[in-house]
């Protein structure tokens, strides 16, 4: 693989509320420093939701020597304002790119799933039950599909009018991108128990089309069976009125050797395959903190996607000074990049 990367949260933004409250810059800049040199990363995904901060962590990033992918993550939002983010943000990875950074600029993700007027529904969790009606799918996927062609297709020609290098989107496959506009073909790609028999296959698949591909999101949570459920790790979760983390749904099992033989499966599936770059999702969930102590219930880094675990009332032994601490899936995606160096 050419790009061995990791996603970087800046924090994601819904109805004005941040998933990550606190955002230190000698925080970020230390974070992407042991994503370089511990991880031994390459190239790392700045998502997030506030431009400020995707453009601080893509500076630092930048200024490490890390190849950086410019990810606006936009949550709820309409087509027009999709659109004055990606103008916006577009700008600023360019100005970026002109100090001589290498920046790919990604236009979104999964955007019929996370922003309005693409499904029907209020909400993600509203349109995840829409698309698991088979009538739906049987009848509106061809629709729902067009729709978001249409609107790439727009949002690709104005990200290009204000941003000199390559530009993506990193797609769910339901979605059946039209990859004209783009220079890679960007895959959000979980390998679930339903596919687990022809995941290498499609991987393959998608590199015969020609253009390079990259892997833009993958990852397992931190629970026991967690890998067979797939992008679906996150549903043992209990959130609040405001969207946030409150417990699990029920008592799990930590199973971070799970999550960790996920990741090396994947990545070496990913490696076989052709693909060009990959990236782990992800670094850390901040507001998913681990809780050792009390109500299992409560600790919600076991649903947790990160390869670090995040403490809210403490500092972690390994790297002194930072609140978290790495799990085995920091030392399985550690030692898969540096043998593929």
């Amino acid at each position: 693989m050419r790009a061995k990367g990791i996603s970087y949260d800046t924090g994601f933004v819904k109805n004005g509320a941040t998933s990550r409250k606190s955002f230190d810059p000698v925080q970020v800049e230390r974070e992407l420093r042991i994503i370089r040199d511990d991880l031994h990363c390459n190239a790392v995904r700045v998502m997030g939701g506030d431009p400020d901060r995707v453009e601080l962590a893509a500076t630092c990033a930048a200024d490490l020597g890390l190849e950086v992918w410019f990810s606006p993550y936009p949550l709820e939002l309409t087509a027009d304002e999709l659109l004055a983010l990606f103008a916006d943000c577009a700008d600023r990875a360019e100005r970026l790119r002109r100090r001589g950074a290498e920046v790919v600029f990604v236009t979104g993700a999964e955007l019929s799933l996370m922003n309005k007027g693409f499904l029907p529904g209020d909400s993600t969790d509203d349109r995840v039950v829409a698309l698991r009606r088979p009538d739906f799918l049987r009848e509106h996927l061809g629709e729902v599909s067009a729709h978001v062609n249409e609107f790439l297709g727009k949002a690709a020609a104005l990200v290009r009018e204000r941003f000199g290098g390559r530009v993506t989107y990193a797609a769910v496959p339901l979605e059946r991108v039209d990859w004209a506009p783009f220079d890679l073909v960007s895959l959000d790609l979980y390998r679930s128990a339903a596919v687990a028999d022809r995941f290498a296959s499609g991987v393959r698949d998608v590199v015969a089309q020609g253009k390079p591909v990259a892997i833009t999101e993958f990852g397992s949570a931190g629970y026991r069976g967690a890998g067979d459920r797939g992008a679906e790790g996150l549903e043992i979760v209990e959130y609040g009125e405001d969207a946030r983390p409150v417990r699990l749904k029920g008592p799990y099992v930590r199973d971070e050797a799970g999550q960790a033989a996920y990741l090396r499966e994947l990545l070496e599936a990913f490696e076989a395959g052709g693909v060009d770059s990959t990236f782990v999702f992800s670094f850390a969930m901040y507001d998913h903190v681990h809780r050792p102590d009390g109500d299992p219930r409560d600790d919600l880094d076991l649903a947790s996607y990160g390869v670090v675990k995040v403490y809210e009332d403490r500092i972690g032994n390994t790297y002194p000074g930072l609140p978290w601490e790495p799990k085995a899936a920091f030392a399985a995606v550690a030692d898969r990049y540096r043998a593929a160096r």
